[in-house]
Parts: structure tokens; C-alpha cells; sequence
């Protein structure tokens, strides 16, 4: 009989190093999805965190507005491949492998969009690198009903509002 193998040696990872670095990554509760939250709590909106929005479709969404059928994922941007060069960067090692897994990760999410959207849902995507208050302001527009305008002075005054929540919270 042949020895068990171990998860390691079983592994796609180029090394054991890379494996580690892999499973430390994680699907929720990351920085930016946690700064988003805070942001949109201390709108007063109130939402469900890592929920499919279709029960029957297994896609996840960050913050989930049942009510006003609002999805919110916060895409990394290595793992979604962000348009902006400054915040992705191609990985040398295993370039093929990665090309294709953001390449997939990319169709995955506008297939997502078009399903959600097609169910009568609204999804708002935010980059990891983006501002949250803004992108807090955003999204409390679409819950709520209002028109967004990123300049308009409607939005100007909830960010000094929410900006001086969040610093009493500190």
C-alpha cells in the first residue's frame, strides 16, 4: 500500500512557501471590506455581510442591502485585476497560471453583475484602493434612493458628516 500523501504534496502551489501564503488569504472580513462596513454602519445603514444574494446562484456578495436588493463586493484588486496599472501588478512566477485565474475571476464578476441584474438586483463594485467614505456615500445613495453625484454638495456634506462620526468612534 502507498503512503498517504500529504495536503502539501498534492498541492498546485510552486512551494510550500507559496502554499501558506495562499491559505492565509482570506474571502471575508478583509481590511477593506472591514473599513467599508464601518463606514456604511456609521451611515446608519444596516445590512448582511456575506450573503448570496440568490440562493440559488453560489456567488457571495460583501454586504448584502435585502430590502433595497443592493450587492456590495469589495474586489481585491490583484484577484480582479484592477484597470488602474498602479494597483495591479502581474505575477512573474507562474504567469500563465495567474493570467487566467484573473481572467476568470474577471468573467466570473460580470457574469455575476448580469445575473444579479437580470433578478432585479443593483450591484455596486468598490476596489480595494478606493476611498470607503466615498464609496460608503455611494452606496447609501442606491439604498436610499438618491442620485449620486460624487461632486454635488448633497454628497460633500454626508462625507464631512460621516468623517466626524467616524473620528468620535476613534
Amino acid at each position: 500500500m502507498a503512503p498517504p500523501v500529504s495536503a502539501a504534496e498534492k498541492s498546485w502551489a510552486s512551494s510550500p512557501a507559496v502554499r501558506e501564503v495562499m491559505r492565509a488569504n482570506r474571502s471575508r472580513d478583509t481590511r477593506p471590506e472591514r473599513r467599508l462596513r464601518s463606514a456604511v454602519h456609521a451611515l446608519g445603514l444596516r445590512y448582511r455581510v456575506a450573503r448570496r444574494p440568490l440562493a440559488d446562484v453560489r456567488r457571495t456578495a460583501d454586504l448584502v442591502f435585502t430590502k433595497a436588493k443592493v450587492a456590495v463586493f469589495v474586489d481585491g484588486c490583484y484577484w480582479h485585476g484592477c484597470p488602474e496599472p498602479a494597483h495591479y501588478r502581474p505575477s512573474q512566477r507562474n504567469s500563465d497560471f495567474w493570467q487566467e485565474k484573473i481572467a476568470t475571476n474577471q468573467e466570473r464578476d460580470r457574469e455575476t453583475n448580469r445575473l444579479l441584474r437580470e433578478a432585479g438586483w443593483r450591484v455596486i463594485r468598490v476596489w480595494e484602493h478606493e476611498d470607503m467614505l466615498e464609496a460608503a456615500a455611494r452606496i447609501d445613495e442606491l439604498v436610499r434612493g438618491y442620485s449620486y453625484s460624487p461632486n454635488g454638495a448633497a454628497a460633500h456634506r454626508r462625507r464631512r458628516g460621516l468623517e466626524s462620526r467616524l473620528e468620535q468612534r476613534a
